[in-house]
């Protein structure tokens, strides 16, 4: 048997190809369940998830025990984002008129850069912390990372994968 504190236990837990090891079984689930418009919290380690998640279709928070850019590219190379969507990502923001601090403008920076990767044009919606936590009550699930740094809280809309097997784009 392995233990969870061994390096060898992730290595050799079950694994799929094509998979990114940080994706459980939990979030996967999560992530396969939800249906084109269904949303997805990616929150920090000091948002309030669990008061968030009872309100949430599933009441699930999954943690991940990593920064949110890491767990925004191992979820957005399996979840189709909805390009259809007026704001198919959105992002918590300090209040009108007050600045992001470094640490929070360093988050989101990496935010975008996993949304590149991802296909994700831009731009990334901001949205003020008290609205921010009303909107997260209507999400399908919570996944709460080890994020320390402030405003790393995001919220995905889930789309469609095309017959070609990539997220469905509108015809503009």
């Amino acid at each position: 048997f392995f233990r969870v504190s061994d390096p060898s236990f992730f290595r050799a837990m079950g694994l799929l190809k094509n998979v990114d090891p940080v994706l459980s079984a939990d979030l996967l689930w999560v992530l396969r369940s939800m249906g084109h418009g269904d949303r997805l919290l990616i929150c920090d380690c000091s948002y309030p998830a669990l008061s968030s998640a009872k309100f949430t279709t599933t009441g699930k928070v999954v943690e991940l025990a990593i920064p949110l850019p890491r767990a925004m590219d191992a979820i957005l190379s399996v979840l189709p984002l909805d390009f259809f969507a007026a704001v198919p990502v959105l992002m918590m923001a300090p209040e009108p008129k007050t600045p992001f601090p470094v640490a929070g403008q360093q988050v989101r920076t990496e935010a975008e850069q996993s949304l590149e990767k991802a296909g994700f044009p831009g731009p990334l919606s901001l949205q003020g912390r008290l609205p921010f936590y009303e909107d997260a009550k209507t999400c399908f699930a919570v996944v709460q990372t080890a994020e320390r740094r402030p405003y790393g809280n995001i919220i995905l809309t889930k789309g469609v994968i095309g017959p070609d097997g990539r997220d469905l784009l509108p015809e503009w």
